[in-house]
């Protein structure tokens, strides 16, 4: 009786092991740039899937950062207190890890990463309440420049907070772009080289530039509590919604600038005054372009040349693609047994 208990639990677990081998997903890694290009990585048992339809799950994903080639589990919105995030009124924890607020001006632009293919700026919205020296501030629209292609998203105004409308909005070399309110829907630019997907109906997306970097956002109002804590005197037709965003960046060059980029430079020094509350990094003039899809800020370094280079080379590598043990969604290729 024991050894047929015995053998029925095997069995059991045996079946157990296959099912989720079978549902289990496996990626590869798809940015050129990496040691770890190309190579097919199975997912964890704690995260089979690169997909949640419940958004407090993990999801899998390849580390292409690291020489081990592994994957990982992680969550699939921003992390305000991780490297690359900006978040709150607004705080930055740069590559370096160290944490500095940028408050920059209200209804401005200002270069947030400029690279010498990717310029990345962010519209910072707010108000100066009488008395104050300066604006409470926060990011309410971010512009990308890439393989000649303009894209935004912004956080539309609203007077009140409501979960149940979407807050983003999304524009494509000058136009509105629809995205379907629908959990997981994906959205690509004709190259491919622009993914912008939905994590949940509303206000949370995942923005994926081929092979230079991908950001979650969170679309948030100003709450009644923070205001009381930071007495905002938030004014009564404007919930100030905003962005919470966390960068990762793949292949920046050395010579990466802007208020977040250069944190990622090799041998930066962060002028954040450490011990301090609140260590404020200024330079707004340093930093301020035009508009929210411009390049002319000081210390901007994006080239409308390089980025036409990038843009054939980037056809030239989608036409050969050849994933020749799973489907290719275009550049973040899934696999599955």
């Amino acid at each position: 009786m024991e050894m047929s208990k015995t053998l029925l639990l095997v069995i059991s677990l045996v079946a157990a092991t296959c099912f989720l081998q079978a549902k289990a997903a496996g990626v590869y890694c798809s940015n050129p740039y990496s040691r770890c290009y190309r190579k097919y990585i199975q997912c964890p048992e704690e995260c089979p899937s690169t997909t949640a339809m419940n958004s407090n799950n993990k999801v899998c994903y390849a580390d292409c950062d690291k020489p081990t080639c592994k994957s990982q589990c992680r969550m699939r919105k921003p992390n305000c207190n991780r490297p690359g995030s900006a978040c709150y009124d607004p705080r930055f924890i740069g590559g370096d890890g160290i944490v500095f607020y940028f408050h920059g001006k209200s209804n401005e632009e200002f270069s947030l990463v400029s690279d010498s293919d990717l310029q990345i700026n962010g519209r910072f919205i707010g108000h100066r309440p009488a008395g104050r020296a300066r604006d409470f501030t926060w990011i309410q629209a971010l512009g990308f420049l890439f393989n000649s292609h303009k894209f935004s998203l912004e956080a539309a105004k609203s007077a009140s907070w409501d979960n149940e409308v979407d807050h983003l909005k999304f524009t494509f070399d000058g136009q509105d772009l629809s995205v379907p309110e629908a959990t997981l829907y994906t959205w690509y630019s004709p190259n491919k080289d622009i993914k912008i997907e939905r994590v949940t109906m509303r206000n949370s997306v995942i923005i994926t530039i081929k092979d230079k970097a991908e950001i979650m956002v969170n679309v948030v109002p100003v709450t009644k509590e923070d205001d009381r804590i930071h007495n905002y005197k938030v004014p009564s037709d404007d919930c100030f919604a905003h962005l919470e965003v966390q960068f990762k960046f793949f292949n920046l060059s050395p010579n990466v600038d802007g208020i977040l980029g250069r944190t990622y430079k090799p041998d930066f020094q962060n002028p954040a005054k450490p011990g301090v509350a609140m260590p404020v990094v200024g330079g707004e003039e340093s930093f301020k372009t035009s508009s929210l899809l411009s390049n002319d800020c000081k210390t901007c370094i994006f080239s409308e040349s390089q980025a036409k280079i990038d843009t054939v080379k980037s056809e030239i590598e989608y036409a050969t693609l050849d994933c020749t043990r799973g489907a290719s969604s275009g550049y973040g290729i899934v696999c599955r047994k």
